[in-house]
């Protein structure tokens, strides 16, 4: 189903002054909860050679670290301290995203932060902050979106713990959180959203392939294909449809003919869906979720904005010989350009120089 990866603003109040026009607030509750996370960390080697770990917990931990060492021995992620601690948060979520987008454009409304530069979303340790966040949002006329969130990096600031979210589902979503969250901290380019997480994306999806090839699980990597596959049908049916609410947004009608095509634009939607889950997915319900809960502007563009350049990366990531250091070569050589040219550059990639 679909998952957002975030590479939250949480360390700006260590590396910079709280100014500008973000409230002081905003920065004091992520250093706090960043803060918090950091004190409860403890040892995944210590935890793993303590006899008094409990055999789950400890069963976890050898696979947690099997896979951030495999992160740097095959994908030639970073070596260090990132994902060898551990943290138990006791909730369902590490943070929450809000998104939000005006009430006939698809372009997500952008902060900008010292340092990390200009990001879509805003990013809360507090559920309920989030929610009077995007209420307010919503006051003034926005779509919002509020999205929970299992993982985060500080792009190498500190050494981002294992969180007990990461290990939510199986061995290879954890190995997914991994490898896309170390990817970050490989490359990262400023004021630029789409293009990191499309190529952190890539590392992902490359990555536990060949994590998966290595470990033999030949079921594993059929599931993991299968699923892929259905994501990329499920992502071209919410591309159908912002295409359909640009067409309408850019056209002459009142506001209130604009508001009845995009609801029904929206259902529509919800109707391919539906209809690609019996007709497909064999009754998968993974994408229910998002389905039947509220659908607008915010949230499309949230889900748009993490998976569009996803392919041209797989496809720069195989002219490189799926080698990873010239792969990440490559990358860094399209993030040097101005941004107005760096998605065109990679579309139209012909080689891996």
């Amino acid at each position: 189903m679909i998952r957002l990866f975030l590479s939250l603003i949480t360390m700006i109040g260590l590396v910079a002054g709280l100014s500008g026009c973000t409230g002081v607030g905003y920065y004091a509750q992520s250093l706090k909860g960043h803060a918090e996370i950091m004190a409860a960390r403890q040892s995944v080697a210590r935890l793993i050679s303590d006899a008094s770990t409990p055999e789950p917990v400890r069963a976890a931990m050898a696979t947690a670290s099997a896979i951030r060492q495999f992160a740097t021995d095959a994908l030639d992620l970073p070596d260090n301290e990132s994902y060898r601690a551990y943290v138990d948060i006791g909730r369902d979520y590490v943070t929450w995203a809000v998104f939000a987008a005006p009430e006939f454009s698809l372009a997500p409304k952008v902060w900008c932060f010292p340092v990390f530069g200009c990001v879509p979303y805003r990013g809360y340790f507090s559920k309920d902050r989030a929610i009077w966040t995007a209420a307010g949002f919503a006051r003034q006329g926005f779509d919002v979106h509020v999205s929970g969130v299992t993982a985060y990096s500080t792009l190498g600031w500190s050494s981002d713990p294992l969180l007990s979210t990461m290990l939510r589902q199986d061995e290879t979503y954890l190995a997914s959180l991994v490898f896309h969250e170390l990817a970050h901290q490989r490359v990262y380019i400023d004021d630029d959203s789409a293009f990191n997480e499309a190529f952190a994306g890539a590392v992902e999806q490359t990555g536990v392939k060949t994590w998966l090839r290595a470990a033999g699980d030949t079921d594993g990597l059929r599931r993991y294909q299968a699923g892929l596959k259905r994501n990329a049908e499920f992502l071209a049916l919410v591309a159908e449809t912002r295409d359909e609410l640009a067409h309408v947004y850019a056209g002459t009608g009142t506001a209130v003919e604009k508001r009845a095509a995009k609801a029904a634009a929206i259902d529509r939607l919800r109707a391919r869906a539906r209809q690609m889950r019996e007709s497909r997915w064999g009754g998968f319900s993974g994408y229910d979720g998002w389905v039947e809960a509220p659908i607008n502007n915010a949230k499309i563009a949230a889900t748009s904005v993490y998976n569009d350049l996803v392919p041209a990366f797989l496809r720069l990531f195989e002219l490189c010989g799926s080698d990873y250091p010239r792969f990440y070569n490559a990358v860094e050589q399209l993030g040097a350009l101005a941004r107005a040219d760096r998605a065109a550059a990679l579309e139209a990639a012909q080689s891996c120089e």
